[in-house]
């Protein structure tokens, strides 16, 4: 637990520190009137977002126009993305969450489809330039050094690349190790604010107990394809969580992932995840970031077993690959029965992105003895619209290609479609399908692949 006396560091700094640091404190709406028109800002995203200089951003409206904000999702209401801000500030997403999606669809905001491993090198490139960084960081330690805390993957980059820098010091911000430093002499302006750190809980309180229970199958179905000694690369939701509650009879899992959440700390506390048999960090969970609760934030506070690293490394498949046994497990909206993904998109309309998934599963998919795996119920709205279809809807973006698929994961079972014809692949998916659009994907696959 994250307690005062860890936290509250700022009078052990050397005397030479102290002043420098002294002398960068003010006010949130002071800060940020260094901003200008026009500039490029990057804001540290996930559960971590500085909301204090977002809303003195936002309050300083009238004064600012054609602002860019690049981020991946953010946890939590975006003032920024509200009907009627569009001459002020256009939002580019890098990943579309829940309250971004409707900006994006309906043109006020912009979403640039990438990997996730790439989006650092964008900025690191000069592809973007990044004029200010807007962070939320841990207080100092006594060498006058912040943490970025519960998000490090898609920020270090940029904002070391920012000409201002601009953070949130924030003592409810964990001190998380590995390469998610950044020293105060580095930033521009400091404005001490202390704000919870926004959650995301696993389950989806919407979710009904007939859906809970696909999951339930499907982590079983993932649980049986993970062998001792894998290194797993686990999200969030509720396949990730369903997967772990079958893991317990399991030995010497590793993990190496862009992100993860309170649901392996269970696993850690049982020793089933001690990382011995990796390959790559032995003994170490890697990953970029957390999405998760006060729990997970309280778990990897000063956790010598966890290294945060920017995604870039995290998230690079020949880094991947250095694990063996990796297993990579993600999810998708709907496969076609040649295999298919298709994880971004419904139709034309834009849902969330590529994020980390082709990174991980090309990763895996050349691991010694990696499994690169999607899984996903096979319908949706109540059974009535079968996720595994004759083929994606017009306009929907293939993430994952028919050439990087290997395991397909639903309810009814397991297949594996690496190195399978495309008659093959169609008799594989049918079967994992839901029962009542079986014959429906028979007679398509009939007429177009001569099953």
């Amino acid at each position: 637990m994250i307690t005062a006396e860890e936290t509250t560091t700022k009078s052990k700094l050397p005397t030479n520190i102290l002043k420098l640091y002294s002398q960068k404190v003010t006010t949130a709406d002071e800060a940020v009137q260094h901003i200008k028109s026009g500039d490029n800002i990057v804001v540290q995203p996930g559960c971590a977002a500085p909301f204090e200089l977002i809303r003195a951003l936002v309050r300083r409206k009238d004064s600012l126009e054609n602002i860019t904000l690049y981020h991946i999702l953010i946890v939590g209401g975006l003032p920024y993305l509200e009907e009627g801000m569009e001459e002020h500030f256009k939002h580019k997403a890098f990943f579309i969450g829940a309250n971004s999606r409707k900006a994006v669809n309906d043109g006020r905001a912009e979403f640039i489809p990438i990997f996730l491993s790439e989006v650092p090198m964008l900025f690191k490139l000069g592809r973007i330039n990044t004029d200010v960084a807007l962070l939320n960081v841990s207080l100092p330690d006594e060498h006058g050094f912040c943490s970025y805390g519960v998000d490090v993957g898609t920020i270090k980059t940029p904002a070391e690349k920012s000409k201002l820098i601009i953070a949130q010091i924030n003592k409810y911000m964990p001190r998380t190790l590995g390469d998610s430093f950044i020293h105060i002499n580095k930033i521009h302006h400091i404005v001490e604010h202390d704000e919870e750190i926004k959650e995301l809980p696993q389950v989806d309180p919407d979710s009904t107990p007939e859906i809970l229970a696909v999951f339930d199958k499907i982590g079983r179905n993932v649980a049986d394809l993970i062998e001792d000694g894998a290194t797993l690369q686990m999200g969030i939701g509720a396949i990730p969580d369903s997967v772990m509650k079958y893991l317990s009879d399991k030995k010497d899992l590793g993990i190496h992932t862009e992100m993860f959440s309170d649901g392996i700390i269970e696993l850690v506390e049982k020793g089933i995840i001690n990382g011995e048999k990796k390959t790559l960090h032995p003994g170490k969970i890697i990953a970029g970031f957390v999405l998760g609760t006060r729990r997970v934030y309280n778990f990897i506070h000063n956790n010598p077993i966890i290294e945060f690293h920017p995604q870039e490394y995290v998230n690079d498949p020949f880094v991947i690959a250095k694990n063996n046994k990796m297993v990579a497990i993600n999810s998708a909206l709907e496969v076609d029965l040649t295999g298919q993904v298709c994880a971004d998109s419904i139709g034309t309309k834009f849902y969330s992105g590529i994020g980390g998934q082709v990174d991980f599963i090309r990763g895996a998919g050349r691991s010694e003895g990696g499994k690169p795996i999607i899984a996903l119920p096979s319908t949706t709205k109540n059974d009535t619209i079968s996720r595994i279809v004759p083929t994606l809807k017009p306009g929907a973006g293939v993430v994952t290609s028919r050439g990087d698929v290997d395991y397909i994961v639903t309810e009814y079972g397991a297949v594996n479609l690496w190195g399978k014809t495309i008659q093959e692949r169609v008799k594989a998916l049918i079967g994992i399908s839901h029962p009542n659009f079986r014959d429906e994907l028979t007679k398509y696959a009939k007429e177009v692949y001569r099953i």
